[in-house]
């Protein structure tokens, strides 16, 4: 419980940072506006339907948005707090956790979610994917940089 009070504030601003950035680069990515950019993430849950269900399915979509992204900035947090260097290296630590993100969403998560579309390979839009979460994993690294170490568990201690 301690630890959620202490780190919530990086978590949170960060996931939520993070997500909404991750919209609005998968709509410059897809070219497609806002709206279909989170019928397609709710589509991860309610296949085809999403796509006939207009606002709700993207207000559900926004919401599938922020809690993954809150979840996956948690992970990195819990990981800095036990690995000092992802704090003291958050740059290359965030760049390489935006890395992780790519291939786990791409190669785990969307092929076991109900979308209705399976991810092709497209070298450009692979590399433009592969930006976004880079900028992705540098945002949550950023916030979780500045969370406090946690005392008495050897090796979290910043120096």
């Amino acid at each position: 419980m301690i630890w959620i009070r202490r780190h919530a504030r990086p978590v949170l601003l960060g996931g939520l940072v993070a997500g909404t950035l991750d919209i609005g680069a998968a709509c410059l990515i897809n070219k497609h506006n806002a709206l279909i950019i989170l019928q397609a993430i709710a589509s991860g849950v309610l296949g085809r339907a999403a796509f006939r269900d207009g606002p709700p399915a993207a207000a559900l979509g926004l919401l599938l948005q922020w809690a993954m992204s809150v979840l996956i900035a948690a992970i990195f947090a819990v990981a800095a707090d036990r690995l000092a260097i992802l704090k003291r290296r958050w740059l290359v630590s965030g760049l390489a956790y935006g890395v992780v993100i790519f291939f786990v969403m791409n190669f785990i998560v969307v092929p076991l979610s109900a979308a209705p579309f399976a991810p092709k390979f497209n070298l450009a839009k692979s590399l433009e994917d592969m930006l976004a979460m880079l900028l992705f994993g540098f945002v949550i690294a950023f916030f979780a940089r500045q969370s406090p170490a946690s005392a008495g568990v050897a090796g979290t201690q910043l120096r």
